[in-house]
């Protein structure tokens, strides 16, 4: 027999709202990805315009700012033309927005597998402005000359071309390879030496808690996107 489930959506008023708060998740997911993608520009613009390429700055022995571009995906790893990337990016922010967008209501969900799955979306249209934008607003003299803004030489590439901006870096330890050890022996080791933003962070994080303790609601959220529209219940 097939099962004839419904989904519960949570109720609303006259207005939209629902009717226990006038700040429904719709709201808590706008302010999440309004905030770190707000965040994750201010500092990079900072990082931009007062560090040179490649400086360094100890903040703690552990905490350093440091001031590197990335050309490609997460770690540097560059695999295909930095417009079709770029591109790549924002059909996953728009895939991502929609998600959330159609399932906000669903009352099976808990609230924190909202939050997760809007970190991971702020996080991707964080970089994107960087990817866009920076080429045609920056230029990128040699070290130490710091990058300005709206250069009158023009920026240092175009449209959808630009590099993502990355700055923390935490040394936690390095160390030498016995010699003995065949390959690396004699060679220096550093233990987490990603430089990343706050938009990584954030990707990272959404994805952590999506797959440690919403991963029950990623199945309920994703069965009720694939169910029928007539298996849709809404109850008000």
């Amino acid at each position: 027999m097939q099962s004839q489930k419904q989904y519960i959506i949570r109720p609303h008023d006259a207005g939209g709202n629902t009717p226990a708060s006038k700040c429904g998740p719709g709201w808590l997911i706008a302010a999440i990805i309004i905030g770190v993608v707000l965040a994750d520009q201010m500092i990079k613009i900072w990082v931009k315009t007062h560090f040179y390429l490649g400086e360094d700055l100890e903040i703690f022995s552990l905490f350093h700012l440091k001031f590197i571009e990335n050309n490609g995906m997460a770690f540097g790893i560059e695999l295909w033309s930095k417009l079709l990337l770029t591109l790549g990016r924002i059909a996953a922010v728009i895939v991502f927005i929609w998600f959330l967008v159609k399932i906000k209501n669903l009352s099976t969900l808990r609230n924190g597998f909202l939050v997760a799955v809007a970190l991971i979306t702020a996080g991707a249209a964080g970089n994107i402005f960087d990817c866009v934008f920076y080429g045609e607003i920056f230029n990128n003299p040699m070290p130490p000359q710091i990058a300005q803004v709206f250069p009158v030489g023009g920026g240092y590439s175009g449209w959808f071309e630009g590099r993502v901006v990355d700055m923390f870096y935490f040394p936690l330890f390095e160390f030498i390879w016995p010699d003995w050890i065949p390959g690396v022996g004699g060679t220096e080791f550093e233990f987490f030496a990603y430089i990343f933003n706050l938009a990584d962070a954030s990707i990272c994080i959404g994805v952590f808690l999506l797959i440690l303790f919403y991963s029950r609601d990623f199945s309920q959220a994703y069965a009720y996107i694939a169910s029928p529209k007539e298996k849709k219940g809404q109850h008000k």
